[in-house]
């Protein structure tokens, strides 16, 4: 049977307004922060009903994405969204298909996000979210160019700088911490190619470059200079709804993939582990339960930076701590920013407002026990440290033959862990979040105990231990032109934005 497309139409409001100014979702996806510093949220969390699903079982994934896609972003046309989406997952970008997913196992499965083309789980969002801003700036009559500016532990730039590039109309920035990211994510950055991007190390960590960039779209003075130059702000970032709607998507298809394969049956509930940093991954899962899909417990995956892990325990969120670089930097992060929509989910706009003020002011908030409670209904934080990291690296690839990055290796082993605690036997999907060749060198050595060569010599030794082949985005890394190699402290960043314009 067709699939009904008849949805509301879905307005949009800042987790931090009571009085619940609305917007569509063109008019989000453009602006991405609101004036208030809030994130925007739809009015509802549209329904997903069996019929739906099951239909959704024969679809290609670029036609789960429109159809997911066409319940939240109402003043975008089925038709445009399906356009966009397969130009997004063509064959091209995503060889083999998008979002496949790995069994590990006989209950556990890896949700492969990476097999786009800059080797990351956020090209799922940001090979579309250009495709949306475009159409964003001509539904809403903007005729500014766009400003994209893009904070990142690693992942996030490079797939905005790749998905953004020589994109009519727009311009796009990225800052990452000059010591914060693997040495293939560095390189991948610093060679990205584009007539419209800049990219820009910070000294500091990625809390720092989050921050300036959250600073400067609440610059009223800087917005106005920007004005004056025909520019207006966007972000690339999962505050960006324009970003996390996307992510819905592949939770969607993970479990029409479980139900076409016959590993579950329609209504059985599956548990979901996400390693998570700044929120936005967890949460998408999160609103496609809300929607109605069967998932269980979602699994909130933390490495030694597990300011998440204790909020989930305590109630209490405190940034106030030790900051670890580790191996999985993409999660190195202390400031979760998409937790604000969990807590307007759990709260109010008034609430909301509060904790973040006192974030603000003080590092840290506690909720209260109600919204404590609410939040344990659905989650569970666990850790990994670093030795715990490498183990599941090494047992994975030994037990099961199957090569894992460092941040899926957290993921794993805190799935581990939750099943041991809990006894929870349902069946769990992983979000892989990157390919393993982005950090090889920490890869080889998890498995061998053994150093890699140099830089980028660590995927050549990747490959000849474990006959895996290096992705295609990663190939010859080291022979591309470094463009980028500028270093700033944080309160440069508005400056730097300056002479890219």
């Amino acid at each position: 049977k067709a699939i009904n497309r008849k949805v509301k139409n879905m307005k949009y409001f800042s987790t931090r307004d009571h009085e619940k100014k609305s917007f569509d979702s063109a008019y989000v996806i453009k602006h991405g922060l609101a004036d208030d510093g809030g994130l925007f949220i739809p009015d509802s969390v549209p329904t997903l009903t069996e019929a739906e699903i099951r239909s959704l079982c024969e679809k290609t994934y670029p036609e789960r994405a429109a159809f997911i896609l066409s319940k939240y972003l109402t003043d975008y046309t089925y038709e445009e969204l399906l356009a966009d989406s397969k130009d997004a997952y063509c064959e091209n970008s995503f060889p083999g298909g998008a979002a496949p997913l790995k069994k590990l196992g006989s209950d556990l499965f890896s949700l492969e996000l990476w097999h786009g083309p800059t080797a990351a789980f956020k090209d799922m969002a940001l090979q579309i979210m250009p495709r949306l801003l475009s159409r964003a700036l001509v539904k809403t009559g903007e005729t500014n160019t766009a400003l994209i500016l893009v904070a990142t532990s690693g992942d996030t730039g490079k797939a905005a700088l790749e998905g953004y590039k020589d994109i009519d109309r727009i311009k796009i920035e990225g800052f990452y911490p000059v010591d914060g990211v693997s040495k293939v994510q560095k390189l991948q950055m610093a060679t990205q190619t584009g007539n419209n991007v800049k990219v820009c190390a910070i000294r500091g960590n990625f809390d720092d470059a989050q921050n300036g960039v959250k600073k400067i779209f609440s610059d009223k003075d800087a917005r106005e200079k920007l004005a004056e130059s025909s520019y207006i702000l966007s972000s690339a970032n999962s505050i960006n709804w324009g970003r996390l709607a996307p992510q819905i998507v592949y939770y969607v298809s993970a479990y029409c993939d479980l139900l076409k394969a016959g590993e579950i049956a329609y209504g059985d509930t599956v548990n979901v582990c996400v390693p998570t940093g700044n929120f936005g991954n967890i949460f998408a899962a999160y609103l496609a339960k809300r929607m109605g899909l069967p998932i269980g417990k979602l699994i909130c995956a933390s490495n030694s930076n597990n300011v998440l892990t204790d909020f989930l325990a305590t109630g209490t969120y405190d940034r106030n701590r030790k900051f670890h670089m580790t191996m999985s930097p993409s999660m190195d992060i202390l400031i979760s920013s998409n937790l604000e929509r969990l807590l307007f989910f759990t709260s109010d706009a008034d609430k909301t407002a509060g904790y973040m003020k006192e974030l603000s002011a003080t590092g840290r908030y506690t909720v209260s026990d109600e919204v404590k409670a609410l939040i344990a209904e659905n989650f569970a934080g666990y850790f990994a440290d670093e030795d715990e990291t490498a183990t599941t690296i090494r047992n994975f690839y030994e037990n099961e033959h199957y090569l894992a990055d460092t941040h899926t290796s957290v993921a794993l082993c805190c799935a581990e862990k939750y099943r041991k605690d809990t006894g929870d036997d349902r069946k769990m999907i992983v979000a892989s979040t990157a390919s393993p060749y982005k950090f090889a060198a920490d890869v080889y050595r998890s498995i061998t105990g053994k150093c890699a060569s140099a830089d980028t010599g660590a995927l050549n030794d990747l490959t000849a231990l474990t006959g895996v082949p290096i992705p295609y985005p990663l190939c010859g890394l080291d022979r591309r032109e470094v463009r980028f190699s500028e270093v700033i402290n944080p309160d440069e960043m508005l400056k730097s934005v300056y002479e890219f314009l």
